[in-house]
């Protein structure tokens, strides 16, 4: 019998939802809620291919958006029935959720509680729970949360040489997000390699606006590159990624930048945006670089050298590597990112068949290194199959 899940993922000005077949992963309906709370605020998705455009009234939020989608949904009786649970999102679950969990009163208080370390995003997702579980009072409703994977990770890895006290009274560590990408696209590949996921040493890159790495140690999460927030670690679309940690307070007291201010500018306006002065879009900076701009040239430049660092460390600790895999918006499609990061990883005994990384975009999977290389793989991440998966397993 099919079981369909209602997944949804709140932003903080949208939410993207989707019907899928938990045991297939296939997703009729799928659509997107954008620019909530502003003027602009639309609705728009597709049910078997045919595109749907609805306006939303002005300055939309959450909860009312959610009930436009529940009304419309509801119009596609023969699909709706058949949702039997509903997934939500949730990005960040502090060290109180290592893994899925059926929502209740003492769930969402959790949640409530660690919205301080996510306050973009927990706030919204906290938000699409509550107004959900309104439109949809008899389904189960169940948390996947972004941070879950990485609760495998040892002390040691996720603790900062800070004083201990900070760790024990506010839970500051390390936590790593984009969880369920990372697992999807390990099952994936150790599906790819024909063996247990518990007897796979990895390494998984989800590179999109958002980029994180991961080690995978005998199917376990043992480091990530993200860290108390989604800051630290690689070079991002528009965040900075690792720098010195006094900048910020260089910044505040000697440029005279408010704290607010560093925060945008860390998050919102550095990384390829910040070099390039173009765009944290890939493929716009691809063909600016390109066309000779030097600075597109440069943020590329910046980009794939600290993604090589991250690779060279985790090759150090994961132990013999069975595979490396590339995800997310860039790593699936960048055959130009690909290849000139595993150019500099050559003496590690990585190597592109050129051909296949050419071939290995748009939605495609597969196998992308050379017959003498070890296996290097592109993975199209499909975290919404992931919630739909736990949300039935975790919804009885």
């Amino acid at each position: 019998m099919d079981q369909y899940v209602l997944v949804l993922n709140c932003g903080s000005s949208s939410i993207k939802f989707a019907i899928i077949e938990a045991k297939t992963g296939t997703a009729p309906l799928h659509g997107l809620a954008e620019n909530l709370c502003t003027a602009s605020s639309r609705l728009v998705f597709s049910y078997q291919h045919k595109e749907h455009d609805v306006k939303l009234p002005v300055n939309t939020d959450h909860q009312q958006a959610l009930v436009v989608i529940a009304k419309k949904l509801k119009q596609f009786k023969h699909l709706s029935q058949k949702i039997v649970a509903v997934g939500h999102r949730v990005v960040h679950g502090g060290e109180t959720f290592t893994h899925s969990s059926l929502i209740n009163d003492q769930v969402k208080q959790a949640i409530q509680q660690t919205s301080l370390m996510a306050p973009l995003h927990n706030p919204a997702n906290l938000a699409g729970i509550n107004s959900a579980q309104t439109s949809y009072p008899h389904l189960p409703h169940v948390a996947v949360f972004d941070t879950a994977f990485f609760q495998t990770m040892p002390k040691h890895a996720y603790l900062y040489a800070l004083p201990y006290e900070l760790y024990q009274q506010h839970n500051i560590r390390r936590y790593g997000f984009h969880g369920t990408s990372h697992y999807f696209v390990a099952h994936e590949a150790a599906n790819a390699l024909k063996k247990e996921l518990s007897a796979c040493n990895l390494i998984t890159a989800h590179l999109g606006n958002g980029c994180s790495i991961a080690a995978v140690r005998k199917g376990k999460a043992i480091d990530t590159s993200l860290g108390f927030t989604p800051l630290e670690g690689l070079v991002m679309g528009t965040r900075c990624g690792d720098i010195d940690p006094s900048l910020p307070t260089y910044l505040i007291e000697q440029l005279g930048y408010s704290v607010s201010e560093v925060s945008e500018l860390l998050n919102k306006k550095s990384g390829l945006l910040g070099i390039s002065e173009l765009s944290n879009d890939c493929r716009i900076i691809e063909q600016q670089a390109n066309d000779g701009n030097q600075q597109a040239q440069l943020a590329l430049d910046m980009f794939i050298y600290r993604l090589v660092k991250y690779i060279g460390a985790y090759i150090a600790v994961v132990g013999p590597l069975d595979a490396l895999v590339f995800t997310g918006g860039i790593g699936e499609n960048s055959a130009y990112v690909r290849e000139n990061t595993i150019n500099q990883l050559t003496h590690l005994g990585l190597q592109l068949d050129p051909d296949k990384n050419l071939q290995m975009r748009f939605g495609q999977s597969g196998l992308i290194s050379h017959t003498h290389s070890k296996p290097i793989f592109a993975i199209a991440t499909n975290e919404e199959w992931v919630i739909a998966k736990d949300t039935i397993k975790y919804a009885q």
